[in-house]
């Protein structure tokens, strides 16, 4: 049962993904790495929370940790996408731009994984 819940999750999440790309072009056009870096700072954040809340209150069962963790936020983050956005940046000679994508999505993402497990320890 476990691997359809990781499956689901791992659909809508997709789709979420997919929302907030189409989402960030709308905003900042088709030349952008916004979108990725929302995705990768609110999948951060998302993953420390959820985690943190579920591992401490125990309520959650170990089935819908995984479909959660590993399906819906697996499939919504996109640190692959993070690397081709970077390859492509580098490709086209903008190394500093690449170098702020990169440390962006780090450094942030890092934070707000560190304020949800914060976040959802304190609930």
């Amino acid at each position: 049962m476990v691997w359809v819940l990781v499956a689901a999750g791992g659909a809508a999440g997709s789709v979420l993904r997919f929302a907030a790309g189409r989402l960030a072009i709308q905003l900042f056009g088709t030349g952008t790495v916004w979108g990725t870096l929302f995705v990768n700072v609110t999948g951060s954040f998302a993953l420390g929370f959820f985690l943190a809340y579920a591992l401490q209150r125990g309520e959650i069962s170990g089935d819908i940790r995984a479909m959660v963790a590993i399906g819906l936020l697996g499939g919504y983050t996109t640190f692959s996408t993070l690397s081709y956005d970077t390859i492509r940046l580098l490709e086209s000679g903008e190394l500093g731009r690449a170098g702020i994508n990169i440390l962006a999505n780090l450094v942030i993402g890092l934070t707000a994984a560190y304020l949800g497990v914060l976040s959802g320890r304190a609930v």
